[in-house]
């Protein structure tokens, strides 16, 4: 009976750490993970100690009743945005509540959400590039502003994602994809016609803007996580820094 319980706190433990990390890298703020993590072992009977690094997860899972219990840190992937893995993990948390689930059960779950495909690349592209033709409309750009301005928001995430896929520096790759969406809406400013061109050079880097690590920024300092939400704060800070680079870089050859 000991040894079963201590294999299951071994295996909990890890998943957790597992659960942890795909939160963590998939854009969730500190709080939420810190909440489905102890949901979870609630459910099997654990209590848990959780530190939550912006590089590394450290829990301890142990349980009154016996003398065994679990350590272990692991390190996290690079941070992105993942709503389908946060979401799902999340509802997965209460149905092992309401449906009691084993430990295998959530890491089979866990690996069906991480397996999820992405959306096709062609139309991640076109329709950020289209977001960013919407906001110009917004901003006030004729038709011949929102055409530019998607070609530009186009343009500049592939050259990111090339720059990603090469495994460049993040602040790199956001610097060069701010210099080629604003280079071409640089170029249409200079050199057209439209009275409103300005509105394309404005809104063709707005797809880099870091929303995500500023918000979760803001919600980890007002939850106390002070360090969590300093460190996404200053990332979040060097992003833009990036995006306002790309921008002058291209203001300074277009003499704008």
């Amino acid at each position: 009976m000991q040894h079963s319980n201590k294999k299951e706190i071994e295996d909990l433990g890890s998943i957790l750490l597992e659960i942890g990390s795909a939160l963590m890298s998939s854009g969730a703020n500190s709080l939420r993970i810190r909440t489905i993590i102890d949901r979870i072992s609630s459910s099997f009977g654990y209590n848990i100690e959780l530190l939550i690094t912006n590089r590394a997860l450290m829990i301890t899972v142990h349980n009154e009743a016996d003398q065994h219990f679990f350590n272990s840190i692991k390190r996290t992937s690079p941070h992105g945005v993942n709503f389908r893995v946060a979401s799902g993990i999340s509802r997965m948390s209460w149905r092992v509540i309401e449906e009691k689930w084993s430990v295998d059960k959530i890491e089979q779950e866990l690996d069906r959400l991480l397996a999820l495909p992405h959306y096709p690349r062609l139309v991640i592209l076109s329709l950020v590039a289209l977001a960013g033709a919407s906001f110009c409309r917004l901003f006030g750009g004729n038709w011949m502003d929102m055409l530019i301005s998607f070609g530009a928001t186009f343009a500049g995430l592939f050259i990111r994602q090339e720059f990603v896929k090469r495994e460049f520096n993040t602040y790199l790759c956001i610097f060069m994809g701010a210099l080629t969406a604003s280079l071409l809406s640089g170029f249409y400013l200079r050199y057209g016609s439209s009275p409103t061109a300005e509105h394309t050079f404005a809104t063709s880097v707005l797809f880099l803007i870091p929303g995500v690590p500023l918000i979760n920024s803001f919600s980890d300092l007002i939850d106390g996580n002070i360090m969590n939400g300093t460190i996404r704060g200053v990332h979040g800070l060097i992003i833009s820094f990036a995006i306002a680079l790309g921008l002058l870089t291209a203001m300074l050859i277009y003499h704008l």
